[in-house]
């Protein structure tokens, strides 16, 4: 998170979270309506969250036997 945005989003909580999405816009939007306090809080917490949350794929391990079985008898 830089300087600018905590900046941006103290003055215009809106505009900082402007490429986190239309909800995250629409979300501080409405507490910015409701109060410049909620919607500044809830811009910083935006702009904090992790943009690099691991996804799930699956087993990293082959799922197909690797060898057989019955050879090795």
């Amino acid at each position: 998170m830089s300087v600018f945005r905590v900046l941006l989003s103290v003055l215009f909580p809106p505009l900082a979270v402007l490429d986190k999405g239309c909800g995250s816009v629409l979300i501080v939007t409405l507490l910015t309506c409701a109060g410049w306090i909620p919607g500044v809080i809830g811009a910083l917490v935006i702009l904090n969250k992790d943009p690099e949350v691991p996804v799930y794929r699956g087993p990293s391990y082959p799922t197909y036997p690797t060898s057989n079985y019955r050879e090795m008898r």
